[in-house]
């Protein structure tokens, strides 16, 4: 760089100067920016971002079944016996692939849908095919005493059992476990009452909700956190803030935005009738989409004893009467009375006495927790997996044959599932451009002309300096 005109060297070094603070300055503006891009685009209201990934999944949600095939059923039958259980899976069904239905904004800024429920058997992703078959609890009978506790109740359902030739165990198939079957000891009960039992009956053609939640509008913090389920704000199963639904809870499908790594991000779960947390724990990348991964931790289901905000989850009819017992959760009564028990697989974090009843599970953490991978800057989940086991309590009843060789009540696995989606290539590309890439742009043009600006400004600076000293030396010389 020569030494021409020092006017012009410190023009440069000035422009470098402006350069590198507008680089600088660009930083709470592009925040700014991108706030204010963010705020509008994140109302639930048709033509934004969010909307748009709202009403539509980003992309299928599968369920992974896993059934657990007794292998020893004439020694529990016969003589107590621990179940010996052996893994058989996965199934695999499509699952909330629909849009949301009976959308409806309303005026004091909430929109209120449905989930429809559909689930359509996937048999590439299986193991087999819905009409295989294993042996399992069977659920009428083990569940019927205790829905109808009276002596002489019991002592006319002991007959009806041995008519219809049920017992404790029975062979049915996935689909029948799953989606019901009438059951043949039913079809004996001289009342008028449900003769189909299954796991998830009834599910296709049904729906989940009515949901109403905040879009945002007035308040962006406020996106996407419940306002009520079914037209209430409690569930009338649990004590105290166990029973909340609202109170910044989501559906877990999206959370309000600019999520940080110290916040708990709380969900409901129509699934396990309560609301659940999850917790920083790494930073994840999905098709080039930085995302925070949270994780439920092993406190959500951890014993009173060592969490006792989780005492308000404990019921009369609880596992362990005293509710020491960790890792399973009683939701019979949002069941209809059905002595339900929601663990996570394989037992996992289940304290002994409700894990050592029975043989053949491995519990493992990256197989079997849940998590959320979120988009912070949005708060949309792009990808997820809900993992959950559901089991039932069984229970020695002295009048009925069937359940008479009990030695001890214990919660008996029947399968665990894997609900899982992650957002498709054709959505992945378009929250790059609309989100991404913007914001990419923008954080690269504060660091390119801050490094310019910089640069330029210590060159001609230095270029400055340097003539003007070697103008002293001349003059010196000269002289």
């Amino acid at each position: 760089m020569g030494c021409g005109k020092n006017s012009g060297l410190l023009t440069g070094a000035i422009l470098g100067a402006v350069l590198a603070i507008f680089g600088g300055a660009l930083i709470p503006l592009g925040d700014h920016i991108i706030n204010k891009t963010i705020r509008k685009q994140d109302v639930i209201e048709n033509g934004t971002i969010a909307y748009e990934n709202w009403v539509v999944p980003g992309s299928p949600i599968y369920r992974q079944f896993w059934f657990y095939d007794v292998q020893n059923p004439q020694e529990v039958m016969q003589n107590g016996s621990r179940p010996i259980l052996r893994q058989i899976g996965p199934y695999t069904y499509r699952m909330r692939y629909l849009p949301k239905e009976n959308i409806t904004q309303h005026p004091d800024n909430t929109v209120s849908y449905m989930l429809p429920n559909v689930a359509i058997f996937e048999p590439d992703m299986s193991v087999g095919s819905e009409n295989d078959t294993f042996t399992c609890i069977n659920l009428a009978v083990v569940a019927a005493p205790a829905l109808y506790t009276n002596s002489f109740v019991q002592i006319l359902m002991n007959t009806l059992i041995k008519s219809s030739k049920s017992h404790m165990l029975q062979t049915r198939s996935v689909k029948e476990i799953l989606w019901g079957y009438e059951d043949p000891f039913l079809k004996k009960v001289p009342i008028s009452m449900e003769r189909r039992v299954g796991v998830f009956y009834p599910y296709n053609g049904t729906s989940d909700g009515l949901y109403r939640v905040f879009n945002g509008k007035d308040d962006i913090s406020k996106t996407a956190i419940i306002q009520s389920y079914k037209n209430k704000s409690t569930l009338s199963i649990w004590k105290g803030q166990c029973d909340m639904i609202n109170g910044k809870r989501t559906d877990g499908a999206s959370f309000p935005p600019f999520v940080k790594k110290n916040q708990i991000l709380r969900f409901f779960s129509s699934d396990i009738c309560r609301s659940i947390y999850g917790i920083f724990e790494s930073e994840q990348i999905v098709k080039e989409i930085p995302l925070y991964r949270f994780t439920v931790p092993r406190a959500a289901f951890a014993s009173p004893l060592e969490s006792p905000e989780n005492i308000c989850f404990c019921t009369e009819k609880d596992f362990s009467k005293n509710c020491t017992s960790a890792g399973a959760l009683n939701i019979s009564a949002c069941k209809e009375g059905k002595p339900v028990f929601i663990t996570l697989p394989h037992f996992l974090y289940a304290s002994e006495d409700v894990s050592n009843h029975t043989e053949g599970l491995s519990p493992n953490k990256d197989e079997h927790e849940t998590f959320l991978d979120i988009e912070p800057t949005t708060g949309f989940t792009l990808r997820f997996a809900k993992r959950l086991q559901v089991n039932l309590l069984v229970k020695r009843e002295p009048k009925i044959d069937a359940l008479s060789k009990i030695k001890e009540s214990y919660i008996f696995p029947i399968l665990w599932l894997n609900e899982t989606a992650t957002i498709d290539d054709e959505k992945a590309t378009m929250f790059r451009s609309k989100v991404i890439s913007p914001m990419k742009l923008l954080s690269l043009l504060q660091v390119v002309l801050i490094i310019v600006g910089s640069v330029m400004f210590l060159a001609f600076i230095v270029s400055y300096f340097i003539c003007q000293s070697n103008k002293s030396s001349d003059k010196g010389v000269s002289m």
